[in-house]
């Protein structure tokens, strides 16, 4: 397609995600502006384009893709719907930026890949921490081979809580969702890291409901391989009480320690001591990534996460929830 002097942005879906992490940055990044919103409860739609002034609303996406002053779609809604919403997108000839996960499976990526090179428009995914200045902060130290050589990584997210079997969020079911936490937290850690070490290979893992307090997993491992030689262990269990989230790069000359979802400093640890690196996130968590996918669009840079990108980190999901899914379909 021809690059675009402005992007004018169109949204399928204004829930929470889109009130201060991802919608405020299509009319903060340069070239770009948000011109309409769609959501199925019109006076929510209404209400969102007053508040965030949007000249538009719709309850309808269709009406949103058939608008000639919309350029460009971001699909902002559950994952179930993500396929077909990038696929009328694509088929209106409009580029898409997409929420993570990608779609509840590899094959639904495949499927929204191939609708997009078919229109021939550009496909994006919103793991927005691939641009995020904390992470080129560790994209940076590691460059400067501020650990020496990468021998290793291991991942640490646990966490807990008490859930209503009655009114479940989507997150935790696998019709919408595709799995549990692990799918929609779990999800960036893994893109985070292929981005920085790599892609995943030698991928093996085990999922369990250790709680029972809902059809998802709740307790994942995993072993994998980053990149061309770094071995990777991983532990999501979210039936705990303690509340952990760190990531660690072993070095031959050091470690540095980080979390995914904080902005506490970075810990970095080498022969000298422990030295802490402020690496705070923006107040528009997706804006870093938005700009680089209106830099696409616009002819003038490139974006980190596309389909093709965010394809591996479902097809590495797949292979950790394979045997997890083939129990739950059999009932047992």
């Amino acid at each position: 397609m021809q690059p675009l002097d402005v992007v004018r942005w169109g949204i399928i879906g204004v829930g929470d995600v889109t009130e201060v992490k991802s919608g405020p940055g299509f009319q903060q990044a340069e070239g770009s502006e948000l011109v309409a919103v769609m959501r199925r409860d019109g006076a929510k739609a209404a209400d969102y384009a007053r508040r965030h002034g949007v000249p538009r609303w719709y309850d309808d996406a269709d009406a949103l893709l058939a608008d000639p002053d919309v350029d460009a779609v971001y699909v902002a809604t559950p994952p179930d719907s993500h396929r077909d919403y990038t696929a009328r997108a694509a088929a209106a000839g409009k580029p898409v930026y997409v929420e993570k996960p990608m779609a509840r499976t590899a094959d639904e990526c495949r499927t929204m890949i191939r609708a997009c090179d078919a229109a021939d428009v550009p496909l994006f995914v919103a793991y927005y921490r691939r641009a995020m200045p904390r992470f080129a902060t560790v994209a940076t130290l590691l460059a400067d081979g501020a650990i020496g050589d990468v021998r290793a990584v291991t991942l640490l997210t646990t966490s807990g809580g008490v859930w209503d079997p009655a009114h479940l969020p989507w997150r935790v079911r696998p019709e919408i969702s595709g799995g549990g936490l692990f799918v929609d937290l779990g999800s960036h850690t893994l893109d985070l890291v292929d981005h920085l070490l790599g892609p995943l290979g030698d991928v093996q893992g085990r999922a369990v409901n250790v709680a029972g307090q809902y059809p998802a997993e709740d307790t994942v491992t995993m072993t994998f391989r980053a990149g061309a030689d770094v071995e990777g262990t991983g532990l999501w269990c979210f039936a705990a009480e303690e509340r952990t989230d760190e990531v660690s790069l072993v070095g031959s000359r050091g470690t540095l320690r980080f979390s995914t979802f904080g902005d506490e400093p970075l810990r970095l640890t080498t022969a000298t001591g422990t030295r802490e690196i402020e690496a705070p996130r923006p107040a528009t968590v997706q804006l870093p990534l938005i700009r680089t996918v209106v830099d696409a669009l616009r002819g003038t840079g490139e974006c980190p996460s596309t389909g093709r990108t965010a394809l591996r980190t479902s097809e590495v999901i797949d292979t950790v929830l394979a045997d997890y899914r083939d129990r739950m379909a059999l009932g047992s």
